[in-house]
Order: structure tokens, then sequence, then C-alpha cells
């Protein structure tokens, strides 16, 4: 998402970086952002923005990877996208996973609508890494919606669709019919991490809680309609209802999963950046995002809620001869809202080019360990590794946002 015509404008730059659009007031007095949010900038009391984040990588992939797990991407690697490995450091799912419990048939994190794909490779970091196969998010398909144009690719992942037809009694059957002819093989670990996808996947196919979460037709019908007509929005319908389920924690894609060739329904706007953001991505996220966060405030949870909005990295200042913005990691904003942190302002700040942090600059490590924090969670709060070493969550500070 290019900060520059989103969450940190620069009406009085040349023209070259300022672009064709133009400003608009929040309702937070001194705060200003582009014209074509207007509903988030009704929304700006419940926003905390951070516009001095930035990071050392202009690559998709490695773009993801500071942002889903907080560190940096694996040095070893010249390549601008990396496939998923075991390697990896876990996704903040992954590590949130080891300190959240889901009730029966629910898993841990749950993540939608499609996973991320970058020149016919799946990308790394929103997996569980060294933390194991257990520890990787399922993957579950949107029941209603329009799609972005280009819809992101599975290449052989594992997707979880609930609105296929399933007899539940036939289901039941068959599980009992296969746990009465299978037999132990090798050592009682050596396929552990199997089974607990197999009965997880089972459960959420039989358990009455899961499909009625995934039953968008049970939403009130206004409700409906307020998120939108199009996959972000009923996405993030469907991450409230997970998350009353008992979901933990669920991340959402609103766009086009599939970045090759930079067509398509997403923030990769190298060449008409302003067409691109006016007709189809602007319009699309200010209806969703403050739909989700107005649900949660006339619910009651957005306090118990955190929200975070995150992306790979920003856009270049300067307006590239295809009318477009170009990646560009230096400086960018991202935001929270709810779960105890204070809306309503905006933390550092860019220089006047848009180009580099001006004031109090912060990496995605801050912005995890904030995140840590806001969920109750030490941010030096230890996992460990598949030898037992021991590694606090987050390696960043804790920004001053509850």
């Amino acid at each position: 998402m290019s900060h520059h015509e989103t969450f940190d404008p620069k009406p009085n730059a040349p023209a070259e970086i300022r672009g064709e659009f133009s400003t608009i007031r929040t309702k937070v007095p001194g705060i200003i952002v582009g014209e074509h949010i207007p509903r988030l900038a009704a929304q700006m009391d419940k926003l905390a923005v951070i516009r001095s984040i930035h990071h050392e990588s202009s690559a998709h992939g490695k773009g993801m990877y500071w942002n889903l797990t907080g560190h940096a991407p694996p040095e070893s690697t010249t390549a601008t996208n990396l496939p998923p490995s075991r390697k990896d450091w876990p996704s903040l799912p992954a590590m949130l996973g080891k300190f959240r419990t889901a009730p029966k048939g629910l898993p841990k994190s749950v993540r939608l609508p499609y996973p991320l794909v970058d020149n016919q490779t799946l990308q790394a970091g929103e997996y569980g890494g060294w933390l194991g196969l257990g520890s990787d998010p399922i993957v579950m398909r949107t029941p209603v919606g329009r799609e972005f144009g280009g819809v992101s690719q599975d290449l052989g992942s594992a997707v979880l669709d609930l609105s296929e037809k399933i007899d539940a009694d036939r289901l039941g059957a068959r599980r009992k019919l296969l746990q009465s002819l299978e037999r132990p093989i090798g050592g009682q670990n050596d396929f552990a991490d199997y089974e607990h996808f197999r009965q997880l996947a089972s459960d959420m196919l039989l358990t009455p809680v899961v499909r009625q979460a995934y039953d968008l037709e049970r939403e009130d019908a206004k409700v409906r309609a307020s998120y939108g007509d199009h996959i972000c929005g009923q996405s993030l319908l469907l991450a409230r209802r997970l998350t009353e389920a008992g979901v933990p924690i669920v991340t959402v894609c609103c766009a086009a999963g599939d970045l090759n060739g930079s067509v398509g329904d997403h923030w990769d706007t190298h060449s008409q950046n302003f067409k691109r953001l006016k007709n189809r991505m602007l319009p699309v996220f200010d209806q969703a995002a403050p739909a989700l966060l107005t649900d949660l405030f006339e619910r009651g949870t957005l306090d118990e809620t955190l929200v975070v909005m995150l992306t790979d990295f920003g856009r270049t200042p300067k307006i590239n001869p295809e009318a477009g913005r170009d990646h560009y990691p230096n400086v960018y904003s991202v935001f929270l809202a709810g779960g105890g942190i204070r809306g309503g302002r905006v933390y550092g700040s860019s220089d006047q080019r848009g180009a580099f942090p001006a004031s109090d600059a912060c990496t995605p490590a801050d912005v995890h360990a904030t995140i840590f924090q806001a969920l109750g969670i030490s941010p030096r709060a230890e996992i460990h590794d598949p030898l037992g070493r021991p590694f606090p969550v987050s390696d960043g500070r804790v920004l001053p946002l509850t």
C-alpha cells in the first residue's frame, strides 16, 4: 500500500512526489490522510498510525517476511521470492499459537482467503517455520463475495473450503472405518503433525460451531452489506465471526494474492497507481476496514480485539514514467486499533518527501513487540526451536501506543 496516497500524504511536496490526489481532514484535528479513504478518516479516533516504520528489503517475499515474522529474512539467499522453509522464523500467528488456546474443533490461527503467491512461488513468512508444521495456519476459502482479479493460486497448499456440501454422517462413518483399519507405524511422534491436521480438519468439518461461524448467511443482512460484496469485506466479516467463535488470530489478505506481472487487484502499483487506487483498491479497503472497526465497536468487542493493518512496504516517493510507484521499504505506514491501543494519534513521521523516517524511526520488530504487549504477552516471552533453544518472540521495543 502506498503511504503517499493513504496515511502519510505530502501535500506540500513537488508534483512528482505529491501525486494526483488531494488530502482530507480526519476526525482527529491536525491529522490528514489521502482523499480516497474518507471512511477511515472518520474512524481516525480509533487508529494509531505509525508513519516511521522501515526495513531493508524491496522484494515482496522478503518484505512479507520482515512484517509477518518481525525478523530479517535469511541472508543466505539472493532470491527475491522465498518459498516457505522449516528454517524460517515463525510467523506472528504461529508464535501467538504458543500462548493461546482454541476450543475443540477450532484452529489456533486461520489465513483468509488464500495463501500469498508471487512468480509461481508460495511466500515464506506466514507459516510455522521452525516451530513445526503443527504451528502452520489453516488456510480457508471465504464462501462468498466477488473475487479480486488475479486471485492467488494454491500451488499445492492445503486450503479448506467449508462451503462444499458435506454429508456429516457419512464423513463420521468413514473416519471410524479408517481408524479401525489403521495400524501404528514408526515412533509415536513420527506422524504427530500429520495426525494433528487430519484430526483438526475432521473436527472443523463436523463441529457445528465452526460451520455456523463459517456460514455468513447467518449474519445480519445489513451488517454483511456494510462490509461490501467483495472478498476483502466478506473475509473481514468471516474473520470477526471466527474470532468470536474462539479462533485466537485470523489473518486476511485484502488483495489478489498473486503479484506476478503487477496486474490484477492488488497494491503493487508499478503502473497506473492513481487510477488503480482510486477505482478499485481504496474504495474496497475503505469500505471493509471501517466496517470491521464499526462492527466490533457496536458489538462491544473492539477493546478486546486487536486490529492490525500491515503491508510488505511502501511505495517510492517519486512517481515513475508509467504513472506508478515502485517498491520502497525505507519508510511506510501501518496502523493498529482496538485491543487497548490508544487511537487518534500518529507515531513517528517521515521527511518532506516521504522518503525516510524523520522522527521516531521503528522497525517491524518494534511493531511485533507492541502487538505482543497489547495482547498481554511479554515481548521477551520465550519459544523454543527443535533443539530446545529458547528465543524471545520479539527483539523489538514496545512503542508507546497503549
